[in-house]
């Protein structure tokens, strides 16, 4: 395998077309054409990572976050970024990072932590905007279903927990084909017209360009027509945080308590207990107390994230209860998350190439 072969098994996942804007996901370190002899999984990045994938012949560091986050003006080993560039350099290492955008899918960071937290009915907390487009395509009765499951298969169709979801409208479609076309159906040089059916599927931006290839690819006609329109519905299968329910609902110190073992967590940072039962659940993992307002709003008895400041405990008000947790400590279960999708589906590629 090659590097790109990995990483695009995360960008499937997780696309960096979902990454925050002040983010820096994707290839560090390296080229993406590389033969892979080892991965290495972690959180951060440092010149003592770089010594345990070499200790372990790995020349493919996968990490949460970025070790280059803003720009290199220079690179002279006077920190532990610049150290770490240059040891990967000099040892073939490539790296690569997947932050907010394994954060922002539904099955990311935050799901992570709603499992380990047991939690049920879940939600995003701050839903992705101008993340949706409909796409629209017009094809013969009898090819309708197999266009839609092509779409169905490369992402299309997805509202909530319901897959497959799709509106057909049956009407009549005409064109006339020139001399240098091969038409599925009419004659060259006669206006053709056709039953058709309309098929219009919700389809996340960042799996546009995949869905239309898997649409055109089951299509019969030789030029699809297609329309997409943008969407201002916010997605509710991606974006940041999320929020759920405790099985049955624990007392504010109870809570803490677990959250403290289930996260290995030496000391919480919180505001003063609100004596009541929690029940709703808001969270996120990393830096996110700029999302207290809408842990609120959702009506969150708790919001868990980590880095919160001084003067933005202030901001529960009485109304939630606040916790840091830590900005590790919320995020440790990333490398989970990279082990298992990678295994699963480097396991499966190989049984289909059958080495």
């Amino acid at each position: 395998m090659i590097v790109r072969d990995v990483t695009s098994i995360i960008e499937q996942f997780a696309p960096l077309a979902y990454q925050e804007s002040y983010d820096n996901a994707g290839f560090q370190v390296g080229s993406p054409n590389t033969e892979v002899k080892g991965i290495l999984l972690c959180i951060d990045v440092t010149p003592e990572i770089i010594e345990e994938a070499i200790a372990h012949g790995a020349n493919l560091i996968i990490s949460h976050h970025p070790l280059i986050f803003g720009g290199l003006k220079k690179i002279t080993g006077a920190n532990y970024v610049e150290k770490s560039v240059i040891k990967a350099i000099e040892n073939g290492i490539v790296i690569y990072s997947a932050h907010t955008n394994i954060d922002s899918v539904w099955n990311g960071v935050s799901m992570k932590i709603a499992n380990l937290l047991q939690l049920t009915n879940l939600e995003i907390l701050d839903m992705a905007d101008n993340q949706l487009v409909k796409l629209v395509t017009f094809v013969p009765h009898k090819n309708a279903q197999d266009v839609r499951l092509a779409m169905f298969s490369a992402g299309a169709g997805q509202i909530g927990e319901y897959d497959q979801c799709s509106y057909n409208l049956e009407g009549t479609g005409s064109f006339r084909a020139g001399e240098k076309t091969n038409p599925h159906v009419g004659e060259i040089g006669e206006t053709h017209f056709e039953p058709e059916t309309r098929v219009e599927v919700i389809v996340p931006k960042p799996l546009l360009s995949k869905i239309i290839a898997a649409m055109q690819q089951a299509h019969p006609y030789e030029e699809v027509a297609y329309d997409i329109y943008p969407l201002l519905n916010k997605n509710p299968r991606a974006g940041i945080g999320m929020i759920g329910t405790l099985p049955s609902p624990l007392m504010d110190e109870e809570f803490l308590l677990k959250v403290k073992s289930t996260f290995k967590v030496g000391c919480i940072r919180h505001t003063k207990f609100l004596n009541k039962p929690i029940s709703k659940v808001a969270f996120c993992g990393g830096s996110g107390s700029s999302l207290t307002g809408k842990a609120i709003a959702r009506g969150a008895d708790v919001y868990l994230t980590a880095d919160i400041k001084y003067h933005q405990f202030f901001d529960a008000e009485n109304k939630i209860l606040l916790a840091d947790i830590g900005h590790f400590e919320s995020e440790q279960f990333t490398v989970d998350i990279f082990y298992d999708l990678l295994t699963k589906n480097i396991i499966r590629m190989h049984a289909k190439n059958g080495t």
